[in-house]
């Protein structure tokens, strides 16, 4: 069917993206991360906790960069399923919206696993999921293309005739290009796809509102479905709202020049970044986990004479932060727990506490500072001599 326009910059030829150095790169950490993630256990709490902040990321990110304002507090407020002043109202429907997409995407690809192809009716419905009860404050409607013509700023959207005939050819070159039905697509086909898919959908902007929280969700879609882990599935979005100046520069610049690779690349740096930050995390809690295990194990050997003075030694061993050096005089004000031991026993008492943990081998001392053995839980990690990395980025 013959368009009423041309369009320069939908070339729906993956040439618009020829791999560099830079992007193979990053696709391979990725990989590797993803893998990481992937295959490290976590305990039940820690995930669920992780879950949650991935949630309330994700939700923040895409609904920020729309003109959201609403805060870390009043997102978790919501993730946990409170209201907010009805001043607030629409704002909370807004992310309530994309809280609840998130979900019901969730339980589709990772619980049930019903994945789909992305066709045009697959779209109507994350819009419609996004658009949901917001009423005069979306400015369309929730699963129609538009039929209006549409600017955003300098860029000059493709004619309202066109929406329907773009929309089918982008599905259908996604089916043919990514190949997903397959069963056999790449990892790092996945990561492409997705935010090919996004920025396509941005270019063609089918729908009067809504645009970008559909091509992020769909973003969060095809990640989802190709495999990346739930606790990674808020960061690209995250990547987009924390930089976001750079995220519509990269827009502008890929429409104007036919190319993705810019974006391609800028997208791929914010989610490798992404991805170690929340493997860190997560190897936190490992550390974390060793260290209490080595403080039970210790504290096995001890024979106990005084089951209180034990229990409040044990308690001083597990309470103390592991990340950094405190002092005697810090020790009741460091956690709740060590208050009410503490705050009402003589320093003499505490004194002879620390010293007992210095002898175990679970406290060091530095000075006047005390801080957790580390050392012990470090040789358990695997040693080498180190490799070199690339230096591209």
């Amino acid at each position: 069917m013959k368009l009423n326009r041309d369009y320069p910059h939908l070339l729906f030829d993956t040439k618009q993206w020829q791999p560099t150095d830079t992007m193979l790169y990053l696709l391979g950490q990725c990989e590797a991360y993803v893998k990481a993630i992937s295959n490290t256990p976590i305990l039940p709490q820690f995930y669920k906790d992780l879950m949650k902040i991935a949630l309330q990321k994700g939700a923040q990110a895409t609904t920020a960069i729309e003109g959201n304002s609403l805060s870390d507090d009043e997102i978790s407020k919501l993730v946990n399923g409170q209201k907010l002043p009805p001043s607030k109202e629409y704002q909370e429907i807004e992310v309530v919206n994309i809280i609840n997409a998130f979900n019901e995407l969730l339980e589709e690809t990772v619980y049930m696993k019903e994945e789909q192809l992305i066709t045009p009716a697959l779209l109507l419905r994350f819009h419609r999921l996004v658009g949901k009860n917001l009423g005069e404050h979306f400015n369309a409607i929730p699963g129609k293309f538009r039929t209006n013509d549409v600017v955003v700023g300098s860029y000059r959207c493709p004619d309202a005739r066109d929406v329907e005939t773009l929309v089918h050819t982008y599905c259908d070159w996604m089916k043919k290009v990514f190949k997903f039905e397959s069963g056999r697509q790449p990892f790092s086909d996945v990561i492409i796809q997705a935010i090919v898919a996004h920025v396509y959908l941005e270019w063609i902007h089918p729908f009067g509102d809504g645009n970008g929280r559909t091509g992020r969700l769909l973003e969060f879609y095809i990640l989802s479905r190709g495999g990346s882990p739930d606790i990674t599935l808020h960061i690209l979005s995250n990547h987009y709202n924390n930089t976001r100046n750079e995220y519509y520069r990269h827009l502008a610049n890929a429409s104007k020049t036919t190319s993705l690779q810019g974006f391609l690349e800028y997208a791929l740096l914010g989610f490798r970044d992404g991805l170690v930050q929340t493997l860190e995390t997560i190897q936190s809690s490992q550390l974390l986990n060793a260290w209490q295990k080595y403080v039970y194990d210790k504290f096995n050997e001890v024979e106990i004479t005084n089951k209180p003075v034990f229990k409040r030694r044990r308690t001083l061993a597990l309470e103390v932060p592991i990340d950094r050096k405190f002092t005697f005089k810090e020790v009741p004000e460091l956690t709740i727990r060590l208050a009410r031991f503490y705050s009402n026993i003589s320093p003499k008492t505490l004194e002879r506490d620390i010293k007992e943990l210095l002898d175990l081998d679970i406290f060091l001392q530095d000075g006047s500072d005390y801080f957790a053995n580390l050392s012990v839980i470090n040789k358990m990690v695997a040693k080498s001599k180190g490799l070199t990395a690339s230096k591209k980025r």
